[in-house]
Parts: structure tokens; C-alpha cells; sequence
């Protein structure tokens, strides 16, 4: 039976030390690590599971995906908005 962390095998980040993924804050040093961590991201093979993971897991806090948290939420957002908008011309 498979569960939503089995990507985790072939991750890039797997390696990797798991506090660059959670940096504190997201400015000054933080930015930083945040931009070290998408690195990681960039070269990775399952980017997209790792993503998909995270937004059907509500993961708030860390880079998963590529993604930090603020672009998450932001991500989660515009979904939001579109299923709505989507219903509402249904509805009609």
C-alpha cells in the first residue's frame, strides 16, 4: 500500500540536512536559506509529488515543492478563488 510520503526515496533533498527546509522566518538569513532550499528543489525528480504532498497534507511550514509557505498559502488562494468562480458560473 503506498501513502503520500513514498516520493521521499528518490528526493534530492533526502541527503540533505532537514533544518534547510525549515528556516525560520522568511527574511534576512531566512531568505537566504529559503532560496537554498528551492536549490535543492530545482534538481530534484519528484518536485511535483513533493508538492502534491504538501498541499494534500496542509504542510504549513517548510519549502516543499519548490514552494516556501507564503507561496503555498498564495497557491492554495488562487485555487480557492478558482473553484469558487468555477461553481458560480455553474450555478447560472
Amino acid at each position: 500500500m503506498s501513502n503520500a510520503f513514498d516520493w521521499r526515496a528518490k528526493a534530492a533533498c533526502r541527503d540533505k540536512d532537514p533544518e534547510l527546509f525549515f528556516p525560520v522566518g522568511n527574511t534576512g538569513a531566512a531568505y537566504q536559506q529559503i532560496e537554498e532550499a528551492k536549490a535543492v528543489c530545482r534538481t530534484c525528480k519528484v518536485i511535483d509529488a513533493c508538492l502534491k504532498c504538501a498541499l494534500d497534507t496542509n504542510q504549513d511550514y517548510g519549502v516543499w515543492g519548490g514552494l516556501s509557505e507564503d507561496e503555498r498559502r498564495s497557491l492554495k488562494r488562487r485555487a480557492m478563488r478558482a473553484r469558487r468562480t468555477q461553481n458560480m458560473q455553474m450555478s447560472v
